[in-house]
This record gives C-alpha cells, sequence and structure tokens, in this order.
C-alpha cells in the first residue's frame, strides 16, 4: 500500500483511483423525504432509489467496477453450457485459493442454500463467530440451529481489540465435544457486529479443533477483502506477506470457502469453492436445480467476467484498502464529536450505536430502525437497521432483542468521495444532537421470515414532525 503524507495538514484517506463515469445524485428537500419515509413504511429498504442522496443501504452490488472490469464485460461468451467465460472465472478461483473444485451461484445467499441443504440436518447445530441474517435463516430452514461463540470483546462496542471478530477457542471445544455440530462456520468481516474481522491466528487454531473433532470448516468470504487487510496492518507476522500469500492461508485453514462476488469482486454474482472432491460431489447436483448449469450459475456471463477480474483486483492492496481507510475516517470524525460509534474501525461500513445514541428507547421501539429512519429524514442518506428488528420473533411470538443495536452506513468500495463522508459526519452530528426528539417505531405490517427486507413500521408519537421542525429552525431553507 501507498505510504502518502500530507505536508500542510493532517493526513486523510486518498483514493488510488480516477473517477471515469459518474451517476447523477438527487437531494429531494425534508418535507418530501417524510412523505417518503412514510409510503416505505419507515422501512430504509423499501425507499425508492430516486429519493435517495447517498445510498450507504449496504455494500452489496453496488460497488464501483474498473475500467479492466467493463471491458472483460465484452468478451463475454453467451454460451448456456461450457462458457468460456465460467473457465476464466473457475481458473481465476483456482488461483486465488488453490481449489480444484468451483461451483457457481447467483449470490452468496444462493451458496448457504446449497451449503445448509446439504450438510445441515434436523437436530444439528452450527457454531460459528457471530451469525448472519441470511445464514441463521437457512441454518433454521433446514432444522439446525446457529450457536454463536464470538470473543468475548465482540460484544464490547467502544474498544481497540483489533480482532472483534475472532471465535471464543474455549466455548468451541466443549460445543465440538458434544459432536452435534454439521460443520463449523466463520465469518470473515463479521458483518452484525460492525464488520470486524477475525485473525488469522484464530482461524488456524480452529481449523486445529475441527481437526481433532472430525468437523470441517466453512469460510464466509463474503468479505474478506477487508479481514486481509486488517490481518496485514494488524496482526504482526503478517505484515511482510503479500495480500495473495495471506489469502493462501485463509484456504489452507477452511474445507469449504464461499463468498458473495456482490462484496468479494465487485459484481454480481457468487461461488462455492472446495479441494474436497465428495464434498463438491455432495453440493454439485443443487447447482442446477436451484442456480442455472454449473458453467454460469445464475449468473449473467457479463457479470462472470466481470467477477473474475474484481477477485485479480482484490489482491491489490490499494484496491482492497481505500474503503477501510474511508470508514476509518469517518470514524475518527464522529469520535471527535462525540457521536457514539463502534471503534475500532472495521471494513463494509461506518456503524452508529443506536442504543447509546438513543438511550431512552428500549429494544421494543426498535431503536436502530427509528435511527435509520431519522437519520434519512434529515440528510437523505439511506442506512440499514442492524439490531432487534432485523431479528426474527421466537416461538411465542416475542422480540428477541439483539446484542446490539447499530445503524449501518456502509461504504461501497470506490463510490463514495471524501466530501459525501463529510457531508454524513455532519448531518450525523446534528441528529445526535437532537437525538432527544427521536421516538420509537412499531409494526403495522409485519412478515414471519427476514421482516427488516420488507416490514411496515409508524412512528409511535409525533416525533418525526418535531424533527422536520428541528431542521428548519437551524438549517432553514438549506436540503
Amino acid at each position: 500500500m501507498n505510504n502518502i503524507k500530507f505536508f500542510s495538514r493532517s493526513n486523510l484517506p486518498i483514493e488510488m483511483h480516477k473517477v471515469r463515469i459518474v451517476q447523477k445524485l438527487n437531494l429531494i428537500p425534508i418535507e418530501e423525504r417524510k412523505e417518503k419515509l412514510a409510503q416505505a413504511g419507515n422501512n430504509t429498504f423499501l425507499l425508492k432509489n430516486r429519493d435517495v442522496f447517498l445510498d450507504m443501504l449496504t455494500d452489496s452490488g453496488v460497488n464501483a467496477m474498473s475500467d479492466r472490469q467493463q471491458a472483460a464485460m465484452l468478451q463475454a461468451d453467451d454460451a448456456y453450457a461450457g462458457s468460456e467465460s465460467f473457465e476464466r472465472f473457475e481458473a481465476k478461483v483456482k488461483e486465488i485459493f488453490g481449489t480444484p473444485f468451483v461451483l457457481p451461484a447467483h449470490q452468496g445467499r444462493a451458496c448457504e442454500n446449497i451449503i445448509c441443504r446439504t450438510f445441515v440436518k434436523p437436530g444439528s447445530t452450527v457454531p460459528m463467530n457471530y451469525h448472519f441474517t441470511t445464514t441463521k435463516a437457512h441454518i433454521n430452514l433446514n432444522g439446525g440451529k446457529v450457536v454463536e461463540l464470538l470473543c468475548k470483546e465482540g460484544f464490547e462496542l467502544e474498544s481497540d481489540f483489533p480482532f472483534k471478530g475472532n471465535i471464543d477457542l474455549e466455548q468451541l471445544e466443549t460445543h465440538l465435544k458434544k459432536g452435534n455440530s454439521a460443520f463449523i462456520r466463520m465469518e470473515a468481516g463479521t458483518n452484525l457486529i460492525g464488520g470486524q474481522p477475525f485473525a488469522l491466528s484464530n482461524l488456524k487454531a480452529v481449523k486445529k479443533l475441527a481437526e481433532k473433532y472430525g468437523a470441517f470448516l466453512v469460510l464466509d468470504a463474503s468479505l474478506l477483502a477487508e479481514n486481509l487487510f486488517f490481518v496485514k496492518k494488524k496482526e504482526s507476522e503478517y505484515k511482510d506477506k503479500t495480500i495473495r500469500q495471506i489469502t493462501a492461508e485463509f484456504a489452507e485453514n477452511s474445507d469449504i470457502i464461499y463468498f458473495s462476488a456482490r462484496k468479494l469482486g465487485f459484481a454480481r454474482g457468487g461461488a462455492i469453492c472446495t479441494t474436497n472432491k465428495e464434498f463438491y460431489e455432495k453440493m454439485k447436483e443443487l447447482v442446477p436445480l436451484f442456480e442455472g448449469f454449473l458453467t454460469y450459475g445464475g449468473m449473467s456471463v457479463r457479470e462472470i467476467e466481470a467477477i473474475t477480474v474484481g477477485l485479480d483486483e482484490t489482491m491489490d492492496e490499494d484496491v482492497i484498502s481505500q474503503s477501510p481507510l474511508f470508514i476509518e475516517h469517518m470514524v475518527c470524525k464522529l469520535k471527535k464529536a462525540g457521536v457514539p460509534v463502534v471503534t475500532p474501525s472495521g471494513g463494509l461500513g461506518c456503524h452508529i450505536n443506536a442504543g447509546k445514541f438513543l438511550p431512552h428507547l428500549k429494544s421494543s421501539d426498535y431503536p436502530a430502525g427509528a435511527l435509520a429512519a431519522a437519520f434519512y429524514l434529515i440528510s437523505g442518506v439511506r442506512g440499514m437497521e442492524r439490531g432487534t428488528l432485523s431479528m426474527d420473533r421466537d416461538e411465542n411470538g416475542n422480540d428477541v432483542p439483539s446484542d446490539m443495536e447499530l445503524l449501518r452506513l456502509a461504504l461501497p468500495r470506490r463510490v463514495f468521495t471524501l466530501s459525501q463522508v463529510e457531508y454524513t459526519v455532519d448531518r450525523l452530528t446534528w441528529l445526535y444532537k437532537n437525538a432527544g426528539i427521536i421516538g420509537g417505531l412499531e409494526f403495522f405490517d409485519e412478515p414471519k421470515i427476514l421482516r427488516f427486507f420488507l416490514g411496515k413500521l409508524k412512528p409511535v408519537t409525533d416525533w418525526q414532525d418535531k424533527l422536520l421542525t428541528a431542521f428548519k429552525k437551524d438549517f432553514g431553507d438549506s436540503l
């Protein structure tokens, strides 16, 4: 990674790319934002993109492609079967991960479906560092149970511990002794606790325990790029190793790797890869059933070409460092302003501690969801709730309080400028000073599964009117 310092001011993250294609943004007035929010049922997923100024909902499928990716899409081989585009993709996956067997899928949750249908049986468990929403849903649908064994440091929202995504090895061994685990899952760049990485040394220790107790290890590599960056930056024994060398060690210590290329690879698709032929044969038949033929797996061949180049670019430290450095800058600015944020900064995005931001709200008020709605109202920035609203109800119909109430502000890779980050920081700082106005939300339309995607809510009081009035008082006619 280039070490660039400024002479006349404190250092800033600097983009190691230039912009060649732009897309016009639109910031509608706050009164219109309030109307659009109500139409969307206060669910940022249901907002229309034309009504969003800066879309920080997710880093999935919205990353900027490079000129090399765009060029590669023009050579796509449109064959239904036996496509040369897939051959190039397969060769790149094999080159990077050292896995002889590759199965394509249209995105990460499709990979989860195939893996869980193959290996999760009724009554089995899947120990992991932390769950992801779709992962948990697939495991549960196949009769299994998620067992979260995150290290204690992972639950401390504000700390300087570098690898909060580590699994607790002592708890893992205790659980493996029971002998009912379908597999062990490690999520690189633990999404729901703030995009926090795990150490490569932790993965190696997990692999040893897996071998000791006859289990196998599945790596969710969707956020691997940032995890690689943090290992090189924070794990001393890897500071002089290349990104490719570190990636190889991740792969050597995993039995199955799957990833969403909507994150890893900067395009739209996914894949499962393994060195185990038996595992490959068990999963292979499900790809034509749920995804498409074995040489496209539900992906456009143009996207396959783009992912192939994107995976290659992921091995470039200048490419994978930009997002973590921008996130670190944003976290530092917010922390300086007193806004409660998850520290240390992770990958994927900046995470606001909604529980501390809105201490007057209970988990049943959905504080992270309320904060997401409030922030869109006063800024036009779309973030994502990652808290109790993202959990499913228990068997008795009661809310399951989340371990953390977070507003995620994703920074898609190579998309936003530093001035847009500064705007986001400015509006969040103002909102924090007016946080006492924000009230809770309640459902009026609630799906039974993954309710955070499609559910609709309403404010429990007129707090949004009061927030709009406060905004107009301080900003006047400003958007």
